[in-house]
């Protein structure tokens, strides 16, 4: 499954800095597990400079993908959402499956709704073909607790793949 892919922390080398890898890990692997806790549409980005956005819900939690792009035509890219098993953790990756956009990104923002974000990175290239993920630098853009935007000025214009994984506000019984 492509969500199983574009969260594999072995092709990250910014995700080993992250202490809690192997929980969120074993966590989404429950996810890839299970095709009614994740799910994967394609949509276009489209260039013009306009600012589009693009939406994803799984059950009360949504990704939003929201951009402006110059360059070239549409091009077709996805969106994984997904939900642990235990509805603790919600997923979201938005990439290009060809592995490099050829657009000129202005703007980019990946929000997710009812989770509050651990782990976020962005990438110029994602890993196809023997390729291997290319991360933004970190100056290129910024996590908040519920948001990732690049940074006005940094930001290099090349994005190809966000991933996202948000704690959910799940209650105890």
């Amino acid at each position: 499954m492509a969500l199983c892919h574009s969260l594999n922390p072995g092709g990250n080398p910014a995700f080993s800095f992250w202490g809690k890898q192997l929980i969120l890990f074993s966590a989404l692997a429950s996810v890839c597990a299970s095709s009614d806790s994740a799910k994967t549409v394609e949509f276009n980005v489209k260039p013009g400079g306009v600012v589009h956005s693009f939406s994803e819900k799984m059950k009360e939690y949504e990704c939003i993908f929201t951009y402006a792009s110059q360059g070239g035509t549409n091009e077709q890219w996805q969106m994984s959402v997904g939900l642990s098993d235990d509805d603790r953790l919600f997923s979201c990756s938005v990439w290009r499956p060809q592995g490099k956009s050829y657009l000129f990104f202005t703007q980019f923002k990946a929000e997710i709704k009812g989770a509050k974000i651990e782990y976020a990175s962005a990438y110029s290239q994602a890993a196809v073909g023997g390729q291997k993920d290319v991360p933004l630098k970190d100056e290129e853009y910024t996590v908040g607790d519920t948001a990732v935007t690049h940074k006005d000025g940094k930001f290099r214009a090349e994005l190809s793949k966000l991933t996202v994984i948000g704690r959910t506000r799940h209650d105890e019984l």
